[in-house]
Parts: structure tokens; C-alpha cells; sequence
């Protein structure tokens, strides 16, 4: 054409679509292959788009002429059973439309990891495939994703082959290619390889997570999806409750949905038998909130014959713009402090049924929830210690993704036909930027203008700022980029500081970073194909200059970290971490019965093999559980040991130091005294875990005592927590467990990884229980010291370590720099394990507390129990309260002092794990309990 004629052409287009009349008609909509959801910025770029013809739907009321799929009266290609709507094809979906001007899905097929060859013999990956019809007439294809397949007819052959092509494209199309595994085997790829606004911030125990999980709701907009294994609509979100009415999770949620926040929240249902966390009384109190509150149960046990799985997940998304992850589930006993107090009389902190201690008593109706459980007079509450995570950028929306996809299975399992729950369709981008490179005028004067506007990003007329760009790129995109000051934002050291628009001032800073990424941020082919890179870019040998932008660690580093002011939560405690960019990866445990894929998806399982592998020098673990099989064991299946195991030979062949510390609960959290009939629940528990620890041959430390001897525990070492006060002024003096909820592993200062999973057999294979964590691995670094020698350590990774560690020892802020490099002996073995050697020592003396290393036998533990039940009359199970003076002898002469003094000597609440108790003893369940006849599988 020439240049004339494209004018021309031009002109009477423009002309033509002027007319709004024209323009909002079908058919122009059909000629333009366009629809409401075409250019709504959130679902990612247009791509193609038709009517088609589907067969699998109800009934879609509408007149007869528009149901037909042409105008033909003399052959029969369509029946009364198919009807045509209109399909709209997105990179990481299809949905099916009734209308193009509909935005609310009829169906919609969320693209998902498929199985590595279609059994077409050539391995290609294929969403979809072409139907041969024996009627020439009828054109079909099908498209299959997870556990589901449709098929759909189009007018020609040729549109079938379009179809085919754009949809595989779609689903395999880089960087996400949602139908390929990704690294670990994880349906989400990295992040943060280029400067996308990957940000997270940890927060460590149930308060500093709740106030900010609390702000965030506050400011939502548009949507909130919440996801736990116990949801309680009661739970204040900031204490003191008294000053807090409106923080309970029920009102927070009401007030939102008043506002037009649409929220959907998933719930596991639960055996009853099994649990008393009574979801049904949770979902019964949502749904009453409002009609924009939407609530799914799932599974449905008997349809689907998951009996012994759960749903574990805890989630909260906001307006896909930032998502809390990690072990806190929104519920009663979670909210806690670095303090971890026993005792709570007359009630402040923890109201009701929220002074919980499962090891006592569980609830058996958590109806009134104000009505205390335990007599605060005589029990102490069971202290929670966790860690949770914010998320922000492209990772956000993965784990959205994740969501989506479980609501959408859930959906069509339990409420197919109930209009009043929908299906969602996944978000491929942000609609407020997220890029760098902004002037400060246009932050500024953007925020001037939303201040008087309604921040709805959801809406289809947005300014020209609410646009995102969107850069197209080849499939070896990521491995080429161009380095452009203007994107990655690096020309601007002020905009590294402040959380951009994403956030909607939603990051939650306690420290004002001074802390500057090194130069460019390159992402690496070895990022996505293997953990080669992980740890090598903090890896500096004495002799080496620091980078420039590399802030250098002097010793008060942590503590003179200024406090910021960008508004949103702000935390002076050390309980909130710096909000950091990062390169993070969303993993997870899925199958077919949790999310309808296709696939088991282990990439959890995965992550923690590699990167115990890939391990330098050091790997700190927390976890609720601790249960997993060397090679050869046929009874527990992940290889968490195995890798453990491994990579402390070769640091014990090659001769160089290696340590790995593994802190879990004393006690299974379950309810019942170690000798009572029932709990053997908590017994099968410990079996399992003492099998893994230190008893038997699939042990870790038997195999390791038998090469490496006395030298063992300079390799590995495992430890507990306590916590001790008065239940009241004047009252006993009482100790717990602090039971260890927390699901991280931090390995060499540079790499975190936070989630839901435990480390058993139930949160790894991926079969079982659904998990989802978060990788992250650090880009801002900092100098520290590993080994005695200069070392790059990730902000992000560090601080949680310090932060984590100076609560365990009871480090002051002045003191932070003795517990810098974790490895050296000065720590290690002077603070480290002295200090839980000590501690041991200490409530071994006042309480004679259980777990502890001097009772092997039942007959003993039944001995124990006796004496100080007659020697100081009330008691806890696990003989938690002190008698009012403690007995010792000095020069022969026995003295008698307040258990308060020798308490004080107690440096925060790290204890040794006892390897010794009940060794005598076979903790599995008997012929005469019922938990004999269950499945072992329940336990590990």
C-alpha cells in the first residue's frame, strides 16, 4: 500500500470507530476479536479471541438464532446441546465468555504444568490438539490442562488450526510458559532476575505479622483472597484487644466488603473426628459478614476419598499487589511476642479461647470464644513462636495464581452451579507500575492526583499512568537483557528507598536501608538452570575489594539502622525485617486432589535438597516437625536427610567447617500427658521423629557418630525452646515450650527459604498436604564474616538470622555483633551451645520439666510425674509450674532459694533438644489404641 492509502486507511478507521454505537456492537466486536477483558492491562496482552462452540456448559438463556454457530438451515452441525460464547485467549488462561461484553467467566482453563509427553511419541508439550470430526461439516479442537478437558467447534479448519497454535503458544511462551516446570519443578519461574519489583519483608511471631496483615486489609481495594488450615473470625489482629475492637478479623473484613472489596476465602475442612478446628462455624460466621464475602470448604471427604490430607496453606492477597505467606494461620494461640509470655491474668493480650494450650486441653466449641478454655490461675499458655513473609511484584501474583486455581477446583467440586460464587480468572500484570526509573515530580505529582481519586486499578478507564509498559521478549530474553539505567532504576538511589506505587505504601519498614544493590543486577543462565550461582556472588576471599555500592558491615551495623518513615506498618522491636529486593521463586506441594493438576508438584521437597546440596558453610532450619529418610529408607520418602547427611561428609572429607543447627518443638503440640492412653498421637510423633534424629539405623546421628565420633555434634546439633514467668502477680511461677511453628531454612547468609511445608513426608511429596513457600535469594548484600573471613551476606537472609537469633539467646542490641558469623567456635560453642546448655541446666533444676534427657522409660516418667505432683500438689502435663522455694546443696548444706533468681540467670529461650528421653521405649502406637489401626502415613 502506499503511503496515501494507509492514510486514507487511517482516517476512515478512526472515522468508523468514532462511532460508539458501531463500536459497541458484536459485530464489530467479532471482526476486531475484541471483548471487555481484550485490553484490561491486568490479565496481560491480547491475544486472540473469537466465538466457538462448546458443549460442557448449562444452559445459557438466550435467544435461539444467537445459539447457532452459523445461519445455515439445511445440515445439522450444531444441536441443542451446543451453544456458542465467546472465548478469550490470555498468556496464562482461557476464558469462556457468554457475551463479549461479559467479564465474568462461564468457564475458564487456568494454563498449569503439563505432563512431559502427550503420548504422541515426540515429547512436545501440547494444550491443545485438533479433533477429527466424522461429519466434514464440524471443525473441533480439545484443549486439556490438570484433570480437565474441553472441547470446543469452530466454523473451519483453518480457525482450528489458529486456535491450536495460539493457545500452545500461549501456555509455553517465556518467561513464564505456565505449561513447562520451571526450576525444582515448580510451576512458577524466578523473580527478580531484572529489576521487576520483587520485594519482601519477613516478620517474625504473630504480632508484628498480624499488624501489618491488618494494615494491608485496611487499605485493600479491590480484592482479598485469604487461604488457612484454621480461619478464626474472632481473632483480634492488634492487642491490647481492649483498645483494639475493630482489629478482629470479622470486622476488618466487613468493613472492606461495605466498601465493595470482593473477598474470598478458602477454608480446609477438616475430619471432625481428627480436629477440632470446626470450619464449619468459621465459614458459617463469614458468609453472615456480607454478600461480597465468599466462602469455600474443601475437600469433601466422602466424594472425594481424602481422608488423611489437608489443606495447609496460609494466605492473605491483597488487590494482587502484596501477599502475607509463611506459618501463621489467622487464629486463636498464633499472636505472640518476642517475650513469649506464659501467663496472661487478668486477660489483656490474649482474650478467651485465644489463651490456648493445646498440650492441656483443645476446645471442643469454639462458639464463645470470649469464655476462657484454661484456668489462667493455675495453666500457662503455650507460647507460638513463627515466621511470616510479604510479598510484592511478580511473585505476589504467582502466589495468586496458585490461589485462583485451588478456588476454581474447589468451586467446580463443591458449588458448580451457585452463581453467588464465581470463577476468578489469575492476573498476569500489575496495573499501577511497578517499573524504576520514575522522576520524583511524577511520583509526587502522581500521588497528588490519587489522593483525590479512588486508587480502582480495576477499572477498564484508568489515566495513563495506571498503564503498565509491557516489554515483549524472545524466548532468550532473559539471558540477553540490555542494561538501561531509565528501567532498572539504579540512576536513582532515593527510589530504592521509597516502596513504589505497587505497594500501595503497604511495605511495612522498621530500618531505612542504606544498603545499594552492586552495579547492575545481570540475571544468569545458571539462575534458571541450576543453584551453581547461589551463594558464589557473596563468596569474597580476604584479598578482595568490596564492590562499590556495597555497603561494608561495621559492627554496630545492626543496630544503627535508621528507622523509616515511608508510612504503612512501623516496627521498633526488631520483629519486622527490611523490605528487600530480591530474586525469589513461589514452590510449592500440589496434586491432583488439592489443585486438579496434572502433575505432583514436590518443588518444595526439591528446594531444600538443592540448596542443602549447594551449601557453603553454614544452614539454620526451624521447623515444626523433623521427620525425613536417609537413602534406602521404604518408609519415609523425602531426602531432606539424605542431603543433610551427604553434605556433611564431604565438609568432613574435604576437612572444612561446616554447621548445621535444626531447632523444632520439645513436645508435638498435640493434646495429652506422654503416658496417657490418649495420646498416642503425640508418642507416634516423637517415634517418628527420634527414628529420623538419633535412634535407629535411618538415623542421622548414628550414621554420622559411626565415621565422625565425638566430632559429630561439631557438624550438626538440634535444640528447643522455653519460656518461663508468673501466671499472675503473686501466682506460680510457671514454664512452657515455645512451640516452634516456624518452616524456614536460611543457609549461608544469602538464601532464605520461608513457607507452610514441615519437613515429613505429609508437606513434601506433594501427594499429601497442599504447601506453598517462597525462595529468596538476596541481590542487596552487605559485608559480613563466614569462617573468620570476609563474606557477602544477603540483607534480607541476615537480618532474619540475626533477628531470629538475637530472641533465642536473649542478645541485646549492643551485643549483635558477637553473633555475625555463625560459624566461628566464639560462636558457635561459647554462645550457641552454651547458652542452651545453661538454659537446660537451669529449668532442669527449677521445674524437672519434660522432655529432658534423665527419664528413658514410661515406669520412669510415671515415677516422675508422681513425685512432684506430691511434693508441690497442682501441676502441668509436662510439669510446667516451679515448687514456691527450690532445694540445693552448697558445702553440704542444703539451701533453699526463690526459683525466680535462679531463673533469672536464663539468657533467652534456647534449650538442647533432648536426644536421650524415652529411649527405652517403642512410641508407636499399640494393638489397643486406635491410632495402631490408622495409617503411620498420618504421622510422618
Amino acid at each position: 500500500m502506499s503511503d496515501r492509502s494507509k492514510v486514507a486507511m487511517q482516517g476512515y478507521l478512526n472515522h468508523f470507530l468514532g462511532n460508539m454505537d458501531i463500536v459497541n456492537s458484536r459485530e464489530v466486536c467479532k471482526f476486531l476479536e475484541v471483548s471487555m477483558l481484550s485490553f484490561s492491562p491486568e490479565y496481560g496482552p491480547k491475544l486472540k479471541e473469537d466465538y466457538v462452540m462448546v458443549k460442557h456448559l448449562p444452559k445459557i438463556p438466550r435467544d435461539e438464532a444467537f445459539r447457532k454457530c452459523c445461519a445455515c438451515r439445511w445440515f445439522s452441525c450444531c444441536n441443542d446441546n451446543w451453544q456458542k460464547v465467546w472465548a478469550v485467549l490470555k498468556p496464562g488462561f482461557l476464558a469462556l465468555l457468554a457475551d463479549p461484553f461479559d467479564t465474568q467467566p462461564l468457564d475458564i482453563i487456568v494454563f498449569d504444568v503439563l505432563p512431559a509427553s502427550d503420548g504422541n511419541g515426540d515429547g512436545r508439550l501440547s494444550l491443545a490438539k485438533e479433533i477429527k470430526e466424522r461429519n466434514p461439516l464440524r471443525h473441533a479442537f480439545k484443549v486439556a490442562c490438570g484433570n480437565r478437558s474441553i472441547n470446543l467447534r469452530v466454523k473451519s479448519s483453518s480457525k482450528v488450526k489458529d486456535w491450536v497454535a495460539s493457545i500452545n503458544d500461549a501456555g509455553l511462551r517465556p518467561p513464564e510458559g505456565w505449561c513447562h516446570p520451571h526450576r525444582f519443578g515448580s510451576f512458577a519461574p524466578p523473580r527478580g532476575l531484572t529489576e521487576d519489583g520483587s520485594r519482601a519483608q519477613w516478620f517474625i511471631d504473630g504480632r508484628a505479622a498480624f499488624e501489618a496483615i491488618a494494615s494491608a486489609i485496611e487499605d485493600a481495594k479491590s480484592e482479598i483472597f485469604i487461604c488457612g488450615w484454621w480461619v478464626c473470625p474472632e481473632l483480634y489482629l492488634r492487642r491490647p484487644f481492649h483498645a483494639h475492637a475493630s482489629s478482629k478479623l470479622d470486622s476488618l473484613l466487613e468493613a472492606k466488603a461495605k466498601e465493595g472489596v470482593q473477598i474470598y476465602i478458602l477454608l480446609y475442612k477438616e475430619v471432625a473426628l481428627a480436629l477440632k478446628i470446626n470450619s464449619v462455624y468459621s465459614k458459617r460466621k463469614l458468609i453472615g459478614i456480607h454478600e461480597n464475602v465468599r466462602v469455600l470448604r474443601y475437600p469433601d471427604h466422602f466424594s472425594s476419598g481424602v481422608y488423611l490430607w489437608s489443606h495447609h496453606e496460609k494466605l492473605v492477597i491483597v488487590d494482587y499487589q502484596i501477599c502475607f505467606l509463611g506459618g501463621l494461620d489467622l487464629c486463636f494461640g498464633r499472636y505472640d511476642t518476642a517475650e513469649h509470655k506464659v501467663g496472661d491474668c487478668p486477660p489483656l493480650v490474649w482474650p478467651g479461647k485465644d489463651y490456648y494450650n493445646p498440650r492441656e486441653s483443645e476446645p471442643n466449641s469454639w462458639e464463645d470464644t470470649m469464655k476462657d478454655e484454661l484456668d489462667r490461675g493455675k495453666y500457662p499458655r503455650m507460647p507460638w513462636h513463627d515466621v511470616h513473609c510479604a510479598l510484592w511484584g511478580p511473585p505476589c501474583r504467582d502466589v495468586a495464581r496458585h490461589f485462583v486455581q485451588r478456588w476454581n477446583y474447589a468451586k467446580r467440586n463443591k458449588a458448580p452451579n451457585e452463581q453467588a460464587i464465581p470463577l476468578l480468572m489469575p492476573q498476569h500484570h500489575m496495573v499501577i507500575p511497578h517499573y524504576m526509573g520514575r522522576s520524583q515530580e511524577m511520583e509526587i505529582e502522581s500521588k497528588n492526583a490519587n489522593h483525590h481519586r479512588r486508587q480502582d486499578s480495576y477499572s477498564s478507564i484508568s489515566s495513563c499512568q495506571d498503564i503498565p509498559l509491557l516489554i515483549p521478549q524472545e524466548a532468550d530474553g532473559l539471558d540477553s537483557p540490555k542494561e538501561d539505567p531509565n528501567l532498572n532504576g539504579m540512576d536513582s538511589p532515593d527510589l530504592l528507598e521509597q516502596p513504589s506505587r505497587v505497594s500501595n505504601n503497604l511495605a511495612f519498614p522498621f530500618r531505612k536501608s542504606k544498603i545499594l544493590p552492586v552495579g547492575h543486577d545481570t540475571p544468569m543462565r545458571g539462575f534458571v538452570d541450576d543453584l551453581d550461582s547461589l551463594a558464589r556472588h557473596g563468596k569474597m576471599g580476604s584479598d578482595e575489594v568490596a564492590q562499590p555500592g556495597m555497603k561494608n558491615m561495621d559492627p554496630e551495623w545492626w543496630e544503627t539502622q535508621e528507622r523509616g518513615n515511608k508510612g504503612g506498618f512501623t516496627d521498633e522491636s526488631g520483629q519486622v525485617g527490611p523490605c528487600s529486593s530480591c530474586r525469589c521463586q513461589v514452590i510449592r506441594s500440589v496434586s491432583q486432589w488439592s489443585a486438579g493438576t496434572s502433575q505432583v508438584e514436590e518443588s518444595i521437597h526439591n528446594a531444600y535438597c538443592s540448596l542443602i546440596d549447594k551449601a557453603e558453610h553454614f544452614i539454620y532450619i526451624e521447623n515444626q516437625f523433623f521427620i525425613s529418610g536417609l537413602s534406602g529408607d521404604e518408609i519415609i520418602r523425602n531426602r531432606v536427610l539424605e542431603a543433610l547427611f551427604r553434605r556433611i561428609m564431604r565438609a568432613y572429607n574435604d576437612k572444612k567447617c561446616f554447621r548445621v543447627i535444626i531447632v523444632i518443638p520439645l513436645i508435638p503440640g498435640f493434646q495429652g500427658g506422654l503416658d496417657d492412653a490418649g495420646a498416642a498421637s503425640v508418642r507416634a510423633v516423637m517415634h517418628w521423629q527420634y527414628r529420623t534424629i538419633c535412634r535407629g539405623q535411618f538415623s542421622i546421628l548414628q550414621n554420622l557418630i559411626e565415621i565422625l565420633g565425638p566430632k559429630t555434634h561439631d557438624y550438626i546439633s538440634f535444640y528447643g525452646l522455653r519460656s518461663y514467668g508468673k501466671l499472675f502477680d503473686g501466682g506460680p511461677v510457671a514454664c512452657s515450650q515455645v512451640y516452634v511453628h516456624s518452616k524456614i531454612m536460611i543457609v549461608d547468609d544469602c538464601t532464605t527459604l520461608i513457607g507452610s511445608a514441615n519437613i515429613n513426608d505429609r508437606s513434601l511429596l506433594g501427594s499429601r498436604d497442599s504447601e506453598i513457600g517462597l525462595l529468596i535469594e538476596d541481590k542487596e548484600m552487605i559485608n559480613s564474616h563466614m569462617g573468620g573471613k570476609p563474606w557477602k551476606a544477603g540483607k534480607f537472609s541476615l537480618s532474619l538470622r540475626l533477628s531470629l537469633w538475637s530472641e533465642h539467646l536473649g542478645i541485646r542490641a549492643g551485643e549483635m555483633n558477637q553473633i555475625i558469623d555463625p560459624v566461628v567456635d566464639s560462636t558457635y560453642k561459647d554462645i550457641w551451645m552454651a547458652t542452651a546448655k545453661a538454659n537446660t541446666t537451669i529449668y532442669q533444676d527449677v521445674f524437672s520439666c519434660i522432655p529432658n534427657d534423665f527419664i528413658h522409660s514410661r515406669a520412669a516418667f510415671r515415677q516422675n510425674i508422681a513425685y512432684w505432683k506430691d511434693k508441690i500438689g497442682h501441676t502441668t502435663i509436662d510439669l510446667g509450674i516451679a515448687p514456691e522455694r527450690i532445694e540445693s546443696y552448697q558445702n553440704g548444706d542444703m539451701k533453699k532459694a526463690d526459683p525466680m533468681e535462679r531463673l533469672g540467670s536464663v539468657k533467652g529461650h534456647l534449650v538442647s533438644f533432648p536426644l536421650d528421653f524415652m529411649l527405652k521405649e517403642d512410641l508407636r502406637p499399640v494393638f489397643n489404641e486406635s491410632e495402631y489401626y490408622a495409617s503411620p502415613q498420618v504421622f510422618h
